[in-house]
């Protein structure tokens, strides 16, 4: 067995192949740039976690070392959800860093997951994925570069951009790309690639393309996953005049992939885009049974959502805000400008009753207050680029640190006590949302419970504070409801 690193364990293909390589027998570290991001993953504690960035050379020796194989899973995107413009610079400094720190460690193999693309002009995504290929293949550490399609698999960024188009939509019309020729492979066969590649021996340096059984269209693709989910297939119509900046736009909107990911998805497949060659098949064969067709990933992918069993998804991989300092403490508010409305309210329930109430907030059970209201805003926050309230949640019942619940991110979860939510949503400033919920102490209700509420604004500017002067009205309503009906829900489990 062997010492293996990898770079982008928080991610959505990092996070599934961790527990294939543990599985394995494998022993593995894994870097993050925020190590309490992976607090309550269920392998956190079979895996050694490093803190750093591949922007800092150091941090890349410090994941080399004594590593025999890495595995580099990362791309940079701007966290405040806009296409950065010096991505592509992050991403060849990230190459970089760890070509000369796999080099000098003496690691025997680097195996780099990029995406399939087409021959001639790219498109700025693709073009830097393919230079950070040149550049680990040029490293002088043994390298495998996977080329891979559209990703299919419950979660992934693809398999939600193709569903919700299609469960929204009857009749689409779209730009002329959908009728491009496309090759989308099942997470589960990437994942196998990925996982074998550890046995290929060490001449070995090169691409491979590696892709699912079928070459669709994206129309196809759509009317196969209508026809799997029970739907009636849409009517897609092509049409030449939208540009990918406009269909970026309608992805945006209708699906909950937000626009720094669906810009790159949508240029992705403005040309046929499918697999060129087929040697991956001479060093590694496919999995027992077979590649999965098409239709097969799509079921799978519905069967894991039905049961509550989504390990990873795009949306916990990728925050649409930048990170904010932890929330500070009451004491230190002292000299800030800050907001807040909190709500208390004694309830009959049990804490733990109304716990399940709070943790399973968001998402298909809502917001428990004014649900028009809540869809409303969400719909601007969409238009604006930002999460909105289709991006759902990982899991109905369940959340993990760093989970995305619609337009927020769990930043704090103590299981069973307290759950604070901060804001993705574009605001001009900083918001939380915070639930808290402890056995009563109050007297004649000592089987029940306390169930705190607060909302939290740290205003930016004189933007900031006209922007919470404007929804206070309504937030009097809002969550005085919320309090109400999570408690009363509680009451009633």
């Amino acid at each position: 067995m062997s010492s293996i690193a990898v770079a982008g364990a928080t991610g959505y293909i990092g996070g599934r192949l961790i527990p294939l390589l543990l599985e394995a027998g494998h022993e593995v570290t894994v870097l993050s740039r925020n190590s309490e991001k992976l607090r309550d993953v269920p392998w956190r504690n079979e895996v050694q976690v490093l803190e750093g960035d591949l922007t800092d050379p150091d941090a890349a020796k410090a994941l080399c070392k004594g590593s025999e194989i890495i595995y580099y899973l990362v791309h940079s995107m701007s966290s405040d959800g806009k296409a950065s413009e010096d991505f592509g610079q992050l991403e060849r400094q990230c190459a970089r860093n760890l070509s000369q720190a796999s080099r000098e460690a003496g690691v025997k193999r680097l195996i780099y997951l990029s995406g399939l693309h087409p021959q001639g002009e790219l498109s700025r995504h693709l073009a830097s994925r393919k230079e950070v290929g040149e550049i680990l293949l040029a490293s002088g550490t043994p390298t495998v570069v996977l080329q891979a399609g559209l990703v299919i698999g419950s979660g992934s960024a693809s398999f939600e951009m193709v569903r919700h188009l299609t469960d929204v939509l009857p009749m689409m019309p779209a730009p002329k790309w959908v009728l491009n020729k496309i090759q989308p492979i099942a997470v589960r066969d990437a994942l196998h690639y990925l996982v074998e590649a550890t046995h290929l021996p060490p001449e070995i340096n090169r691409t491979f393309d590696i892709g699912g059984p079928e070459v669709l269209t994206y129309a196809q693709m759509m009317k196969v996953y209508a026809s799997a989910a029970g739907f009636r297939p849409p009517l897609v119509l092509a049409l030449p005049v939208l540009t990918p900046w406009l269909a970026a736009q309608w992805v945006n909107l209708v699906t909950p992939v937000p626009r720094s990911l669906a810009i790159p998805l949508v240029e992705s497949l403005q040309h046929d885009c499918f697999s060129h060659e087929n040697d991956i098949a001479k060093f590694i064969p496919a999995p027992d049974g077979g590649l999965t067709h098409y239709r097969r990933a799509v079921e799978l992918a519905l069967h894991k959502i039905e049961a509550d069993t989504v390990e990873t998804t795009w949306a916990t991989a990728h925050a649409l805000s930048a990170p904010a300092e932890p929330l500070p403490s009451d004491p230190e508010w002292a000299g800030l400008t800050v907001f807040t409305d909190e709500r208390c309210k004694e309830t009959s329930a049990e804490a733990g009753e109304v716990w399940k109430v709070i943790e399973g907030i968001g998402g298909e059970n809502g917001y428990y207050s004014i649900p028009f209201a809540w869809r409303v805003r969400g719909w601007m926050d969409k238009v604006a680029g930002g999460a909105g309230l289709v991006r759902g949640r990982r899991s109905p019942n369940h959340l993990q640190l760093n989970d995305a619940v619609d337009w927020w991110r769990v930043e704090t979860l103590e299981r069973g006590r307290l759950l604070r939510l901060r804001a993705e949503m574009l605001v001009p400033g900083r918001a939380w949302l915070e639930f808290e919920v402890t056995p009563s102490d109050h007297p004649g209700n000592e089987s029940g419970s306390t169930y705190r509420q607060r909302a939290i604004f740290f205003p930016r500017g004189l933007s900031g504070r006209l922007y919470w002067l404007a929804v206070l009205p309504f937030h009097g309503i809002i969550f005085k409801s919320m309090a109400n009906r999570i408690t009363a829900a509680a009451q009633k489990s």
